[in-house]
């Protein structure tokens, strides 16, 4: 009887937020431990799952960078990158496609389908979904000299969201799951970080939420303790004395760039925590950092 009330505490200590939430869109990137681990992975679909029969829409954006490397160490070709962004030149571009369309895609569309949920598989070029274009970054080598302009291959950056394809299945409750393909004008497949599509679907949709699933448990502070909320001002503070480095501050400047351009908030939430989506929606504490 105690467990069975601890139960329907739970549920009503969620109901202000199921009724904050019903009826607008979450964007949720997919990736990292959640990804590989078998409970993790159901874990997920059933958040995704439940989030849309309360009237939430999620809309799923996944990576897969091990399981590309995995396709690509078998086929002998190297992995180069730079600036933390893989090299793509045509060949690695086929196998990326191949991999997170024709295969991650697809496999968590299915695991979403095999618990109750319906979802479809997309990727960017999909109704002209992501429009991209090629992804330059320019090194400054020494003063006074030209400027180095660092050639990735396919790798593209988000030039615009075309939303009708993600309009009409919310319409008929379907769950969008995107692949981070990208199409530029002349019709080529860009290769984008999923962060960034992430991002940039939010932005489009207005969505109420960025969540971005990581491997660890969000931004810690200097002492390692969870910072549970701060504002984007705050961001550039802790970036600025060093307390958010490395791979960490490219997360936080995608959130501040989808909250100052009208999403209600975002997150970095711990993938590797069992429900991390719902503990970070629907419970008081949440599992991560929100950024306002």
């Amino acid at each position: 009887m105690h467990t069975g009330i601890e139960k329907a505490k739970i549920l009503i200590e969620s109901l202000p937020y199921i009724k904050k939430f019903a009826g607008k869109t979450v964007v949720i990137k997919y990736g990292g431990h959640a990804m590989v681990d078998e409970e993790l992975k159901k874990s997920f679909a059933l958040d995704i799952i439940l989030m849309k029969y309360v009237g939430i829409n999620p809309v799923v954006v996944h990576g897969g960078g091990p399981q590309i490397n995995q396709v690509l160490s078998r086929m002998g070709i190297k992995s180069d990158y730079i600036h933390g962004m893989r090299v793509t030149d045509g060949e690695t571009m086929d196998v990326v496609e191949m991999v997170l369309v024709g295969k991650v895609n697809k496999e968590i569309v299915s695991l979403i389908n095999l618990h109750g949920g319906k979802a479809v598989g997309l990727s960017g070029r999909d109704g002209d979904l992501v429009k991209a274009r090629k992804m330059k970054i320019v090194k400054e080598l020494v003063e006074n000299a030209p400027p180095e302009i660092i050639d990735l291959g396919q790798v593209g950056e988000v030039t615009e969201v075309n939303p009708g394809v993600l309009e009409t299945l919310d319409a008929q409750d379907f769950i969008p799951v995107i692949a981070p393909v990208g199409v530029g004008e002349d019709g080529r497949a860009y290769n984008i970080n999923a962060d960034l599509v992430a991002g940039a679907i939010a932005r489009q949709l207005k969505a109420e939420k960025l969540i971005l699933l990581t491997d660890v448990a969000g931004v810690l502070d200097k002492e390692k303790n969870l910072i549970s909320s701060m504002s984007c001002d705050a961001a550039d503070a802790f970036i600025k004395d060093a307390t958010i480095v490395g791979g960490m501050i490219p997360k936080i400047r995608c959130c501040q760039e989808v909250v100052r351009a009208g999403v209600g908030k975002a997150h970095i939430i711990d993938g590797r925590v069992e429900h991390a989506i719902l503990l970070e929606m629907f419970t008081q504490q949440g599992v991560g950092t929100e950024v306002t």
